[in-house]
């Protein structure tokens, strides 16, 4: 009489996007899923960042698309290419959530929110048998068994496949806090230093720009060294914020300047030529306004970082086309949208699996990538997550 095969296994560590993706898939094949999260509830982070409008991916070309992981772009083609825009919003679909593509191309759930995605998510996964537990962290390996603090003791897991999905190191407070680094560098995977990545600007700026605390920043083009924006950013009160800074904060981490075309859809002969118009008894300030339409939030910003203005035409042109903004320093990591740094390429193989614990893979953020807001976090989260599973049911298959 031949003996049932008992149920194959799979730990998987991390409640976030690339761990409940990978969860999906482990279940869907048939194991038994169990899920630990060291914070009290799972999806903490895709909650935080669904409170402005969860954008999910970017209906965008697959060069273009792939192009904005920059050299990592190699790395990830084959998993963003099975699992892409089209995969994501016919997953989200598929959850009971209609979505819609703004003007900018990025998709969002009709809902504008992560928590109805992520409830009929959870629901989905607690009807394929995954064990989810809360307020399990994990602190290593004994041998095989991943070991677990938790409210009640030690726990000891032991799983045939196990996937690693904690975060990178920003936003602490929602679990990603990179204090796995050094747990996994005990068994020799090499892991990149983080760095702050799609981060606000420190500027310190006078007594002069506190009325327009709060106040967004329009119709501009944002540039330190090669990363170049046309998206909105916010004055805040320690300096700039928001999409149009984060897609160049990479080029400030490496230490470009800042920036800022207040009139990008002039070139600097035609401003050259506005300037040039008598302004009579009017001030700089009037002049500007009446003749570029430049909006109070860009002359005082003009003034901040330029004062006093040239008084030649051609110079004060080439002033409002590259004004430079005194950047100090980026906000800090903990503060960041998300992280550069983690496990690197040469620690993994193709499949993501662990070069030095095989049977262990890796997904999300803790990998070495970094990607601008708009679509392009999520959706490398989902990918690599979905192909961290793929790669652990071959590898189970393989040793069948």
């Amino acid at each position: 009489m031949t003996r049932p095969t008992s149920p194959r296994t799979a730990l998987v560590i991390g409640g976030g996007p690339a761990g409940l993706m990978a969860a999906e898939v482990l279940s869907g094949a048939g194991l038994h899923v169990t899920l630990a999260e060291a914070k009290p509830s799972i999806g903490r982070k895709l909650l935080m960042a669904g409170k402005s409008g969860l954008n999910l991916t970017k209906a965008e070309a697959r060069e273009p698309f792939r192009a904005a992981y920059a050299e990592a772009t190699p790395w990830l083609a084959p998993m963003l290419d099975a699992f892409g825009p089209e995969e994501v919003m016919a997953w989200a679909e598929g959850l009971g959530q209609p979505l819609f593509t703004g003007s900018s191309g990025r998709v969002f759930p009709v809902a504008m929110k992560a928590s109805p995605l992520l409830r009929a998510w959870l629901a989905r996964l607690d009807a394929a048998g995954v064990k989810a537990h809360v307020r399990w962290r994990w602190t290593g390996w004994d041998g095989a068994a991943a070991l677990f603090d938790t409210p009640e003791a030690v726990r000891r897991v032991t799983a045939d496949v196990t996937i690693l999905a904690l975060g990178g190191a920003s936003w602490a407070r929602l679990g990603a806090d990179g204090l796995w680094a050094p747990v996994v560098a005990e068994d020799g995977v090499q892991v990149a230093p983080f760095a702050p990545a799609n981060a606000a600007a420190c500027v310190d700026w006078s007594a002069h720009m506190a009325p327009l605390t709060g106040q967004p920043v329009k119709g501009v083009a944002w540039r330190a060294g090669a990363h170049v924006s046309r998206g909105e950013a916010i004055l805040g009160r320690h300096g700039l914020e928001g999409g149009g800074i984060y897609a160049v904060s990479r080029g400030l981490r490496e230490g470009a300047p800042l920036l800022v075309d207040l009139a990008p859809d002039l070139d600097a002969q035609a401003l050259e030529q506005r300037l040039a118009r008598p302004r009579g008894k009017a001030s700089w300030a009037n002049h500007l306004r009446k003749v570029l339409k430049l909006d109070p939030v860009k002359r005082a910003l003009l003034m901040e970082c330029a004062r006093p203005l040239p008084q030649d035409p051609k110079a004060l042109a080439g002033v409002i086309k590259a004004l430079k903004v005194p950047v100090a320093s980026l906000r800090p990591m903990d503060e960041a949208i998300s992280t550069a740094g983690g496990i690197t390429r040469a620690a993994l193989d193709d499949h993501l699996m662990l070069r030095a614990r095989p049977g262990t893979f890796a997904a999300g953020e803790m990998l070495d990538w970094e990607a601008p807001t708009g679509g392009y976090l999520l959706t490398g989260c989902l990918a690599t997550g979905r192909w961290a599973a793929q790669g652990a049911l071959d590898w189970l298959s393989g040793r069948d």
